[in-house]
This record gives C-alpha cells, structure tokens and sequence, in this order.
C-alpha cells in the first residue's frame, strides 16, 4: 500500500493528521506499507522572508482575538494527540517552500518521516524560522541526513522547479486543503482524519489488492 500525503510544513492539522495516522498504523500495521510526503503551500503568494505574525493573523483571519478562537480548536485536538502547540512562540509566518525542498532532498535519500517530524516539532513548539538555512539544515541533521549535502542541496537551488510543479498539479487534481491523503494513488481522503476513518481506506486498499489477484 502507497499513501501520498499533501502536506504544509505549517499546517498545525497536518501535524495532527500525522499523529492519528501513526496511532492507525499502530492498531492496524499495515505491511509494505510506503509513506510519501508531497508539497502544499497552504499560503502560495507568502513573499520571500515570510510575514510577521501579526499581520500574518490579522490578514488571514482579521486580527489575533479570531485566530485565537480558531487555533483553541486546533490546542484541544493537539492535547489529544499529545502535541502540545506554542503558537506564541512563532515570530513569523514563512514561506515554506525551502522547507518542501528539503523534505524532497530527504525524499531523494530516504525516509521522510523524522524530518517531517522534526520541521513540525521546531515551527510548532520552538517556534523556529523555516525559512532560515541554517535551522533546515539542521534539521536534516537532527533527521540523520548529512548537513553538507543538505545545504547545498538548498543552496544550489536543487528540487525548487519540481517541487513547484508537485504543489501546482495538486491543485490541478483538485487538491484544496491539507492533509489530504491519497491511498494508491486513487482514493483521496482530506482532513485530519480520525483512525477509525483511516481504516476504511485501509479496507479499500485490501479490497484493491484482492480484486487485481
């Protein structure tokens, strides 16, 4: 079984819907199961440098006190999944195209999975800049991929085309929001989805298998 997971490394759902499909795979292992995380820019015309905070909420949601009211649902299913968000702590909201890059660069090297992690564990509870070089490549290294390769993989402007290219035939598909899960590159599920809601497309993959033998 194939899942392709459109992602934004500053969604705070898909932090969430990461965290339900590891307790699916969890109570229901699925074997040969291969995982891949594809590029979705939440905010496609963020400028380079990214935005403040502040005018980030105020533009996308009219000011702090909405986005709190917003972000309190996003705290509450974070407590159930045992993600405990700081949004206080982020500074700026970034572009977050070098950061697909990166998880292209791990992509190309291996698995993806502790770097996605490890880039939703800096923006969301450290409050970290993923538009700073340095902290991505860190990151990679915190991952167990090599710094140098990382930064020049970056540097040299690597992946930029076919990253943009990912996100745009997403949208083409008729992709719209994020997470959306793509089972065997036929069944989309969006949303942040609940286990027991994961297990159906797990089904559908074993009725899939069962019907091509």
């Amino acid at each position: 079984m194939r899942i392709d997971i459109y992602s934004d490394t500053i969604c705070p759902w898909c932090f969430i819907g990461k965290r339900r499909l590891e307790r699916a795979l969890k109570e229901r292992p699925q074997p040969e199961l291969t995982v891949h995380w594809r590029a979705f820019q939440l905010n496609p015309d963020m400028p380079a440098g990214g935005l403040d905070r502040r005018d980030y909420l105020a533009r996308k949601f009219g000011g702090a006190e909405n986005a709190e009211r917003v972000y309190a649902a996003v705290r509450q299913a974070g407590d159930q999944e045992g993600i405990p968000f700081d949004f206080g702590r982020i500074e700026r909201t970034p572009n977050s195209l070098m950061s697909h890059r990166l998880l292209r660069f791990a992509g190309e090297r291996g698995d993806q999975d502790p770097l996605v992690e490890r880039l939703f564990n800096l923006y969301f509870l450290e409050g970290a800049d993923l538009e700073d070089p340095d902290v991505l490549v860190q990151a990679a290294a915190d991952a167990g991929f090599d710094a140098d390769a990382a930064r020049g993989y970056l540097e040299a402007g690597t992946g930029l085309a076919e990253t943009q290219n990912e996100d745009m035939r997403a949208r083409q598909a008729g992709v719209q929001g994020v997470p959306t899960f793509i089972l065997n590159g036929h069944y989309a599920l969006s949303g942040a989805q609940e286990p027991k809601v994961l297990f159906q497309m797990f089904d559908l993959a074993r009725e899939e298998k069962g019907a091509a033998e």
